[in-house]
């Protein structure tokens, strides 16, 4: 173990190096959450100009759920094969190559003409973003002093969620264009990583982790051997259940909204306003939740906060979805949900601290993103087994999971108490 100094207690005593790493993975996850979420925007109207059929079909929902489970199912593989490159190659170096590839491929979105074509390119991105969360939260984890995580992982939640709100304004301009033309603007991710590769240096503890006597990089089966299994195990599970409801929610909103009685009558440039502002509300509320979570996870530790507000959220969308909202309790509603998506922030410095330095963002990166694995067949299943066009059925019913989530959060292994990360020098 590595002698490190005290936690570093004022913003100005820290270094420019972690500063900037601070910065870069701020940076990338705020277009994380840009690039995220252009096709939930336009998800319905996009899919539908591939089929040649009107929006209302019901095979644009089944391709829609589809495209979307390819998504969910490559950021959990993303999550695991950047990961892996993480503990290999370095933090900085991974990170880099997340943006690269979900700029890229959210690009090249724009050129599908089959609905398939989508699915591919949106599995393509969604290995990048899912990788970028498992290296930029080691990252961080690694570089700023462990008595700030919470407030970093509010921080680094909020990045995503303003991230989402620039999906939105961009939404908002390009309402009147093609569909496709939205997922243009997630090329501009790319421009940031030449930066991140002048700047941003590997932290000073997987350095010195590489460099014991006989360190070897562990694999992705140590993750299921010896005490780190029990760990392993755990985190999964958590996060497979939570996650399955979570983005039921963030995909059949849209759908749901679109239907409202005062909506789907609406020309489709004002149903697309309308599906903006709601998206828009969620963020708003997701804003304030990090930083309520952080808050208390500062005075009841991660465990019981991340438990508690599953319990919130599952009540928040029995609340919101019981019966048929109208647009005015709907826009209540979806703050209160937005608000107990803070719980996710804390998943951001909670995981990574709990597995080996080299097999940190192997473990955090595969754990957090197998959940999405699962919660990819939860989007399909929960939009089958309503009936056609009750996407407010759907949604109720996920958000039951959110109690048994809560009960699993009680597993989760709280943190060993161990040193400080090591400042990195000032430039």
């Amino acid at each position: 173990m590595i002698s490190n100094p005290p936690a570093t207690p004022r913003l100005r005593d820290l270094s420019p190096t972690q500063w900037k790493s601070g910065l870069a993975a701020w940076l990338g996850w705020l277009f994380d959450g840009l690039d995220m979420h252009l096709y939930t925007l336009v998800a319905v109207p996009m899919v539908a100009s591939l089929l040649n059929v009107e929006a209302s079909a019901p095979v644009v929902g089944q391709k829609g759920a589809l495209i979307q489970a390819a998504f969910l199912v490559g950021w959990a593989l993303g999550g695991a094969f950047f990961g892996r490159l993480g503990d290999v190659l370095g933090r900085s170096r991974a990170l880099s190559l997340t943006i690269l590839t979900y700029a890229g491929c959210t690009g090249l979105s724009y050129f599908a003409h089959e609905w398939w074509h989508l699915l591919i390119f949106r599995f393509l991105a969604a290995l990048g973003i899912g990788g970028e969360w498992a290296v930029g939260a080691s990252l961080l984890s690694e570089t700023w002093p462990k008595s700030w995580r919470p407030w970093i992982a509010a921080t680094l939640q909020t990045a995503v969620n303003l991230g989402v709100v620039l999906a939105c304004f961009f939404g908002w301009i390009l309402e009147r264009q093609p569909p496709r033309v939205i997922f243009l603007v997630g090329i501009l991710p790319a421009l940031l990583v030449l930066w991140i590769r002048r700047a941003v240096p590997e932290p000073e503890e997987w350095h010195a982790a590489r460099k014991l006597p006989n360190a070897t990089t562990p694999g992705v089966l140590d993750l299921f051997r010896g005490e780190v299994a029990a760990v392993t195990w755990r985190v999964l599970l958590i996060c497979a259940v939570s996650l399955t409801a979570h983005w039921t929610f963030m995909f059949w909103q849209q759908a749901h909204v679109r239907s409202l009685p005062e909506v789907v009558g609406l020309s489709p440039a004002e149903r697309n306003r309308f599906a903006t502002t709601a998206l828009f509300l969620v963020m708003v509320g997701s804003v304030v939740g990090n930083f309520v979570a952080g808050g208390l996870a500062k005075v009841f530790g991660y465990r019981r906060t991340i438990a508690a507000m599953l319990a919130a959220y599952a009540g928040a969308m029995a609340l919101t979805y019981w019966t048929q909202p109208t647009w005015s309790s709907l826009r209540f509603g979806l703050l209160l949900i937005g608000l107990c998506q803070g719980v996710f922030g804390l998943f951001t410095m909670c995981l990574p601290p709990l597995f080996p330095v080299l097999l940190r963002t192997t473990g955090a990166g595969f754990c957090y993103n197998f959940g999405r694995i699962i919660s990819a067949a939860g989007v399909v299943f929960f939009g089958l087994i309503s009936q056609v066009g009750d996407t407010r059925g759907a949604l109720f019913k996920a958000g039951l999971l959110f109690w048994p989530a809560a009960l699993i959060a009680l597993l989760l292994p709280e943190e060993k108490e161990s040193a400080e990360p090591t400042p990195p020098p000032v430039d």
